[in-house]
């Protein structure tokens, strides 16, 4: 499961689009080399989702999630979040948009659920129109509220502290995709920790996934209720896994599993530890099954699931990280076939108000180094 129903891909790439099948009325025959997510005030570009089948796009700009057409009409928003809205995957099985959620100051982080056929109409309250459920991450929250250095308290949203696990400063990329090592079987939700920029700590250097088998999530589904947060999630994690990429600003802003390659794209923030090659785009060899190992640098000697990063692209002699040069952290979807949408973040003035802007552009993969992408058409 991607965050696009697969199609067949047709023979348009001299127009830089691919066709659809015409076997129904509510499919876009040909997807546009861009989408315009729209110019808003609530913060910047954080993710994208595609719904190919009925033709419409998600963009996430921190505070508002925005439903358009393929032509960049708006068709409706959700708005009202006051905490952080981030990256986003279509859920193809159910139909519906799921995204990362952070309220930091509450210690609450969810996976917000979109009924997406219900976004209607431009400006509806995530708390009132009943479009949003959410599911409460109690992995994630021991994580980011955990006293490290045992003072008896826990010192909040800074990251210039000894607290947070790993360095956890809450959620960002979300992805369906199969368990890590497997190609096929179950599709799983795949949600990445936020790291916080911290050059002094050596148990920071990881990005952290989750995995989830939310086939029974229904039971954990409440409305979300900022003032008053509930805790409503799983027990436990379907599986935790560590992968060594040193340091990041944020971890993970956009994860995506890509069954062209194989493997499982994790886009960044550059991290600022000059022992680290600081790339922006990594990638996990979906292949290689995870095993267990020491977790590095960590306070008390650890072990857990250790990830391989895919092979190619730049390599870090002294450290051994793999990765690649590449701006997708604003957005990032596979569309099969080796071609993908990328989300570029801008400013534009209207009326003498900032506002921030997003553009959904179709690239495809050449799998070069440094960078493996090119911009279709």
């Amino acid at each position: 499961m991607r965050k696009v129903l697969t199609l067949a891909v047709a023979a348009t790439a001299s127009l830089g689009l691919l066709a659809a099948p015409a076997t129904a009325d509510d499919r876009p025959r040909e997807l546009p080399n861009e989408i315009y997510g729209g110019a808003w005030t609530e913060g910047h570009v954080q993710g994208i989702a595609i719904d190919e089948r009925k033709g419409y796009m998600y963009f996430s700009f921190t505070n508002v999630l925005v439903k358009t057409d393929l032509k960049g009409n708006p068709v409706g928003s959700v708005t009202g979040f006051t905490g952080h809205l981030g990256d986003l995957d279509f859920n193809a099985k159910d139909g519906r948009v799921y995204g990362s959620l952070e309220y930091k100051e509450q210690e609450s982080f969810y996976i917000a659920i979109f009924d997406v056929d219900r976004i209607t109409s431009m400006g509806m309250d995530a708390q009132t129109s009943d479009v949003v459920k959410t599911v409460y991450l109690k992995e994630v929250v021991a994580d980011y509220a955990a006293d490290m250095n045992g003072d008896g308290k826990f010192d909040g949203n800074v990251g210039n502290t000894p607290d947070h696990r790993y360095g956890c400063s809450g959620i960002d990329g979300v992805s369906f995709g199969p368990e890590f090592g497997k190609k096929h079987g179950r599709q799983l939700l795949t949600v990445a920790y936020g790291i916080y920029s911290n050059t002094t700590r050596t148990d920071n250097d990881y990005q952290v996934l989750l995995q989830y088998d939310i086939e029974r999530w229904k039971k954990y589904e409440k409305p979300l209720t900022e003032s008053d947060p509930h805790k409503s999630g799983p027990e436990q994690v379907n599986g935790k896994y560590f992968a060594y990429t040193g340091n990041t600003t944020y971890g993970v802003q956009n994860l995506e599993y890509d069954d062209y390659t194989g493997n499982w794209m994790m886009a960044v923030y550059k991290g600022k530890k000059p022992q680290f090659p600081n790339y922006s785009f990594f990638m996990v060899d979906g292949r290689e099954r995870p095993r267990e190992g020491d977790i590095a640098g960590q306070p008390q000697p650890e072990r857990g699931r250790l990830l391989t990063l895919a092979p190619g692209g730049l390599q870090h002699e002294a450290t051994g990280v793999r990765g690649w040069e590449f701006g997708g952290e604003y957005g990032l979807i596979s569309l099969g076939g080796g071609r993908y949408y990328v989300s570029k973040s801008g400013t534009v003035t209207e009326g003498g108000v900032s506002k921030y802007t997003g553009h959904a552009q179709l690239f495809r993969w050449t799998g070069q180094t440094p960078t493996p992408f090119e911009k279709a058409g």
